[in-house]
C-alpha cells in the first residue's frame, strides 16, 4: 500500500509540473502492483542500503518511484548532465567539438581515466574525444577537464537550474570529489594509477576513511535525487535541452557505453536498447557508497521509458549490487506488457 500512495502522489505532482510530459498516452499504464511487489522484495534484498528507483512512461508522464525524492550520491552519474551542459556551449556557439584541450600535470584526475594513463605520451585532445570518454567510459581526467573549460562545477549545476532541474547538483571535479570520501590529502598525479590511488588509500588510518564515507553518504553535494535523475533523462529524450544533433550525439555516447553491462542493461528483453550512465565508487571496509544506473530504454516495439536506480551504502558484493539493479530492469519490462 505505501508504493501505491507513492505511486498516485508522484503521479500527483507530475501533473502539477509543467517540466513533465503531459500527453495522453496510447501505451498500457504501469503495473502499480507488480512494480509494488518488486520494490519490496528489492529493498529487502538491498538489507542496509538505501535504495532510490524511479520509472516513467515518456509517452504518457506516469511515475513509479521507491524513495524518489531523497538524495542520493551520484558518483559519474553526473557525467551525462556534464555531457549535456558541453553539447550546450557547442550549441551555443560558445565551443566546438574540434577545439583542442591540452592536458598537463594538474589537470589530472584519480583513476579510472586513461587519459591519466596515456600522460605524458599524450598530451591533447579534442573536445569530441573527451566528451566519448567522459560519458562513455567514465573516464574522470577527461570529465574534468570538460568541466573546467565550460566554467567548473558550479557552471553544471546552473545549467540544470536553467531548465528546472532543482535538486540534481555538481559540486566538486573528481580530483576533489574521489580523494575527500575516501579520507585522502589533495590530489597527485603519481596516485594516477589504480595500483597507486589503492596504496594511498591503504597509507590512510581506517578511521579517517570511515569518517570520510559516512560523511559522503549524508552529504547534499554531488548528489541528485531520482525523480530529477528521470526529469533529465526525459527532458535529454524529448530535445529539450540540446540541439536535435546534440541530442543524437550524446544518446549514440550513452548507447555506446561498455559500462554497467550487468546493471540495466542486463536486464532488458531482446531488441530493446538502452541509453545509460552509470556511477560506482569504490568499495572500501566493506562498505560500497554509490552503484548506480540511469538510463533510457527503447523496447522493440518502440515504447520509451526513464529509468533511474540508486544503492547507497552498501555491504553487499558488486555482483549482488549489480543484480539488484539488473532486476528493477526486468520488473520495468515486465509491468509494462
Amino acid at each position: 500500500m505505501r508504493h501505491l500512495l507513492l505511486l498516485a502522489a508522484v503521479a500527483l505532482v507530475a501533473a502539477c509540473d509543467p517540466g513533465m510530459p503531459q500527453t495522453v498516452s496510447t501505451t498500457p499504464p504501469l503495473d502499480a502492483a507488480r512494480l509494488d511487489q518488486m520494490g519490496e522484495d528489492l529493498q529487502a534484498r538491498a538489507g542496509g542500503a538505501r535504495l532510490g528507483v524511479a520509472l516513467m512512461n515518456l509517452e504518457s508522464g506516469e511515475l513509479w518511484a521507491i524513495n524518489g525524492s531523497d538524495r542520493f550520491p551520484m558518483q559519474s552519474v553526473f557525467k551525462a548532465p556534464l555531457g549535456a551542459a558541453v553539447l550546450a556551449e557547442v550549441d551555443a556557439g560558445r565551443l566546438s567539438l574540434s577545439d583542442t584541450i591540452t592536458v598537463s600535470d594538474e589537470d589530472l584526475s584519480p583513476p579510472f581515466s586513461p587519459v591519466a594513463a596515456a600522460y605524458p605520451g599524450r598530451r591533447d585532445y579534442r573536445v569530441d574525444e573527451l566528451l566519448t570518454l567522459a560519458v562513455g567510459a567514465s573516464d574522470n581526467t577527461a570529465a574534468d577537464l570538460l568541466m573546467g573549460r565550460i566554467g567548473g562545477p558550479g557552471a553544471v549545476t546552473a545549467w540544470l537550474r536553467s531548465h528546472g532541474i532543482e535538486h540534481m547538483r555538481v559540486d566538486r571535479y573528481e580530483r576533489q570529489l574521489q580523494p575527500e570520501i575516501s579520507g585522502l590529502p589533495s590530489f597527485r598525479p603519481d596516485l594516477k594509477t589504480e595500483a597507486a590511488y589503492r596504496a594511498a588509500m591503504a597509507e590512510t588510518p581506517d578511521e579517517t576513511r570511515q569518517t570520510a564515507t559516512q560523511r559522503y553518504l549524508t552529504d547534499p553535494r554531488d548528489s541528485t535525487t531520482p525523480r530529477d535523475a528521470l526529469l533529465f533523462l526525459a527532458m535529454l529524450a524529448r530535445g529539450e535541452l540540446l540541439s536535435e544533433a546534440s541530442t543524437r550525439h550524446l544518446l549514440k555516447i550513452m548507447e555506446e557505453t561498455p559500462t554497467g553491462a550487468d546493471r540495466l542493461a542486463a536486464g532488458l528483453p531482446d531488441g530493446a536498447r538502452l541509453a545509460h550512465k552509470t556511477g560506482t565508487a569504490r568499495t572500501d571496509l566493506g562498505l560500497n557508497p554509490a552503484t548506480n544506473d540511469i538510463g533510457l530504454i527503447t523496447l522493440a516495439d518502440g515504447r520509451r521509458y526513464a529509468v533511474a536506480v540508486f544503492l547507497s551504502g552498501s555491504t553487499q558484493s558488486e555482483a549482488e549490487r549489480e543484480a539488484i539493479i539488473a532486476d528493477v530492469a526486468r520488473a520495468v519490462t515486465q509491468s509494462v506488457g
